[in-house]
């Protein structure tokens, strides 16, 4: 019998980001607690009576068993994830209150979650690619101490739809895009880890999405544990990464 190899696919994983968290490494490695703001809209803020990502990602990172050497590397630090989640909202709304909601938290980390509604709701994809584009340059001016990830949209049958399709996947272009031209900011791809769990995992969207969302946009109980637990390897990986290998 010929020797079995596992699927690397399965189960799938975010791929490592591409700069260091190094602001919110150093956040950690000193004293006191440690801050990260997630604003977005409704997968951030929660929706139908689901725990959104940011409590999940919040309770990962707090377990010292998260990180590499356990609890001696933890050092007893309190981290907390704020909610600046505002069900609805879309780039434009969200760079509005990036000073209010975001930049005066002082944090070490922001998670930008963003985009979803600008497909759901047939946005100018132009005015939300400037609104991203000014955030970001914002958060990166007046909070040069804090690392920055954004997120994209979420891979559901509502954005998926024939009639929504192709602004979802230029949505996704745009937002990488964004990424690239504001270094060091990272890029959390979410439409295509969501789209490896439905196509490479074999999990149906009654699995992945709210199945009391009659829209079929909202995420449901696993995939928000999943997003979470995905943001969490991720964040550790870069936050704790060798000094030789920081971009």
């Amino acid at each position: 019998m010929s020797d079995q190899h596992p699927n690397s696919e399965i189960p799938a994983h975010h791929s490592a980001f591409e700069h260091a968290l190094s602001h919110f490494s150093d956040r950690f490695n000193s004293a006191g607690p440690v801050k990260i703001v997630a604003i977005g809209s409704s997968s951030t803020a929660g929706e139908g009576g689901i725990a959104p990502y940011p409590c999940r990602l919040e309770l990962a990172l707090r377990d010292p068993y998260t990180w590499p050497d356990g609890a001696d590397r933890f050092k007893n630090r309190m981290i907390d994830v704020i909610n600046r989640g505002k069900g609805g909202d879309e780039a434009p709304g969200e760079r509005a209150r990036l000073q209010r909601d975001v930049i005066d938290e002082n944090p070490s980390l922001v998670i930008w979650q963003v985009g979803t509604n600008a497909v759901w709701k047939a946005c100018d994809l132009n005015e939300v690619a400037v609104a991203i584009d000014a955030g970001l340059k914002l958060l990166l001016r007046s909070r040069p101490g804090m690392d920055v990830v954004l997120m994209d949209l979420q891979y559901a049958p509502a954005v998926l739809s024939d009639n929504r399709i192709k602004a979802a996947e230029r949505m996704v272009e745009i937002i990488s895009d964004a990424a690239a031209a504001n270094p060091p900011v990272n890029l959390f791809r979410r439409f295509d880890l969501m789209r490896k769990w439905h196509k490479i995992e074999k999990n149906s969207f009654d699995r992945m999405i709210d199945p009391s969302d009659v829209d079929r946009l909202h995420q449901g109980d696993w995939s928000a544990q999943r997003i979470g637990q995905a943001l969490c390897e991720v964040i550790v990986n870069a936050a704790t990464r060798a000094p030789a290998t920081l971009s």
